[in-house]
């Protein structure tokens, strides 16, 4: 990893962390409605609050927040399917794109809904402007929302002593979205759109190109079938192609929420390395960053919401910290390359690594170092966008943004769900002190019992059951291998790698494995949904709990959650439980296939 690589990852990270500041101040002043942008929406609130029948001053208990988020998003899940099914009849569909099949879009609903986003389909080959805009654009809105209400409400139990509710789930949305994630998305796709991020609504347009291209194509007769010779095979006669069509469409108002709520979903099947999508090395800046400003906000909002802003530092300490080994790790991997391109130097040396790195599958455009930052951002988060090929990453390469996503994508994470995951195995950091020096464990104030440890144990080991089962039934079943194209380590790694980012609701892929399939689209779909409501539910059991005790003195046996001790227990914690969960099968994926690579095989 060279000095210039050092020098762009290390200025990202500290316009991250120098962003995050504000960030906090803004996101805790809309939460708790100090901010003046919510005294100045106040009147647009209360319209949408009598249109909805909701009174904004009731607030609810965990399991009244739970039902009204769960019974929220499968309503949002039942409109994008019929929405999918009836495109072919509806305006704003110029190519004349007709519906999905019945698999296909219930995947795809499910996939919005979780913020997952996991696109199984070509999307300038399947989907018209209105389902793009109605269906997807507005659950990249409500799903991230989702995430963010729902640490919001963790928080408040952290805050909060002896009381019974946790806030309203309407309202915390309303405000999210209205204060947060709508002016956000505006600002970031006026500047995605000065640097050429496309937005109009256009038919796609046929241009002619720089040169005539010629490809063999089969000759058929009158009947449309194909000719052949006397041998049977088919005859086939040359035919030019002077044009190409080009696909258009509202990208950077898409694109905009795509990255700031960390869905990943792209406009077009190229994501982030499509021109349309990010066309320079600064809107690809642009979106890493909109990536993680959230996430990292708030972390620090967690710290001034419960008065101790010490705590979000050691949290925000800790994400950072396992983020810049990762994107040094991502960077030198892909740098080293792979031996089995040799390369002659002066010495002619037949043993020399990959000259210039592991260019395979890069944009050009932003070259090694942006593109380990992005990989990394993408995977650390729950965004799943991808501005390289992450099939063509070196085994180790790979390695790390699947680590990523096992982990329960809690380094940033996605808008929410990233720090609501960082709360809980803080949870279990502190419950680990506690059974080391035999005290009842403790964390900002609150006393961590049975209950809570319950819930937290159903929250770590959820996703790893759903990636680990999942994986197990796809190469055991014919149905499951059919989609392998690549066979052995890596074939296996395609699998893991797809029920990884399925269960945390990432949404990235490997590519190479062909998951558009209803065998895939169904199980996959199942990952997704209990993925992400999987965990909701015990999350919000645990604010409920955290906010009906009594806050506790600091005592002399209490252990410190804002120093560095404690942040490398949590760091400890996080890795330990990766390790223990998923070591096993990433030696049988990225493991086996690193030695081969290196014994060049």
């Amino acid at each position: 990893m060279n000095s210039n690589n050092v020098l762009q990852a290390g200025l990202f990270i500290v316009v991250l962390l120098a962003a995050a500041v504000p960030m906090a101040r803004y996101l805790s002043g809309v939460m708790d409605g100090s901010s003046r942008v919510v005294r100045l929406g106040g009147p647009i609130e209360r319209v949408l609050y009598r249109i909805a029948g909701v009174d904004p001053s009731a607030e609810m208990g965990w399991k009244h927040y739970a039902i009204a988020t769960i019974a929220f998003n499968a309503l949002g899940a039942l409109f994008l399917y019929v929405l999918l099914r009836v495109q072919g009849w509806l305006p704003g569909n110029p190519q004349q794109f007709g519906p999905m099949t019945v698999d296909a879009a219930f995947n795809t609903a499910v996939s919005f809904v979780t913020n997952t986003n996991w696109q199984d389909y070509t999307p300038e080959q399947t989907v018209g402007y209105l389902t793009q805009m109605l269906g997807f654009t507005v659950q990249n809105f409500f799903s991230a929302a989702t995430g963010i209400v729902v640490v919001i409400a963790l928080i408040r139990g952290f805050a909060r002593h002896t009381a019974q509710t946790i806030g309203n789930f309407w309202v915390d949305l309303t405000r999210v979205t209205l204060y947060v994630l709508l002016p956000m998305s505006a600002i970031l796709a006026a500047l995605l759109m000065s640097q050429g991020v496309i937005q109009n609504f256009k038919a796609y347009q046929d241009v002619p190109t720089l040169q005539t291209t010629t490809y063999a194509a089969p000759k058929l007769d009158a009947q449309g079938n194909p000719v052949k010779d006397a041998k049977g095979n088919p005859v086939t006669v040359d035919t030019p192609v002077k044009t190409q069509t080009i696909a258009m469409g509202p990208v950077a108002s898409q694109e905009a929420i795509k990255m700031l709520g960390t869905n990943g979903g792209g406009f077009f099947n190229g994501n982030s390395a499509h021109p349309f999508e990010n066309p320079t090395p600064f809107s690809n800046f642009l979106q890493i960053f909109a990536i993680l400003i959230i996430p990292a906000g708030l972390a620090l909002a967690f710290g001034r919401m419960i008065a101790d802003r010490k705590q979000g530092v050691a949290v925000l300490a800790a994400m950072t910290i396992a983020f810049g080994v990762c994107v040094f790790g991502e960077i030198s991997a892909e740098q080293m390359g792979n031996p089995a391109f040799t390369a002659l130097h002066v010495d002619q040396s037949a043993n020399a690594l990959q000259a210039g790195g592991n260019a395979e599958g890069k944009e050009a455009r932003f070259g090694i170092a942006q593109s380990g930052i992005f990989t990394v951002a993408t995977t650390a988060a729950s965004c799943g966008a991808v501005a390289n090929t992450h099939d063509s990453l070196t085994p180790i390469g790979g390695l790390y943004p699947m680590l990523l996503m096992q982990l329960g994508e809690v380094i940033f994470g996605g808008v929410g769900s990233g720090m609501y995951g960082m709360l809980v195995f803080a949870l279990l950091a502190v419950f680990v002190a506690g059974l080391m020096i035999g005290r009842t464990p403790e964390y900002v104030g609150k006393k961590i019992e049975a209950y809570e440890m319950k819930m937290v144990s159903i929250v770590v080991l959820l996703t790893p059951l759903l990636v680990l089962v999942g994986t197990s039934i796809a190469v055991l079943t014919e149905a499951g291998k059919a989609g392998i194209a690549n066979p052995g380590a890596h074939g296996f790694s395609e699998i893991l790698y797809a029920f990884s980012s399925a269960a945390n609701n990432n949404g990235s892929a490997f590519a190479g494995l062909t998951v558009s399939t209803p065998f895939y689209n169904w199980l996959t779909a199942i990952a997704m949904w209990f993925g992400r409501f999987g965990t909701i539910i015990p999350v919000l059991a645990i604010a409920g709990s955290l906010a009906a005790k009594k806050r506790i003195g600091v005592t002399g046996g209490t252990l410190p959650t804002h120093g560095p001790l404690f942040v490398v227990l949590l760091l400890g914690t996080v890795l330990l439980v990766g390790a223990l969960t998923y070591v096993p099968a990433l030696a049988l994926g990225p493991g086996v296939e690193h030695l081969m690579m290196m014994g060049a095989h």
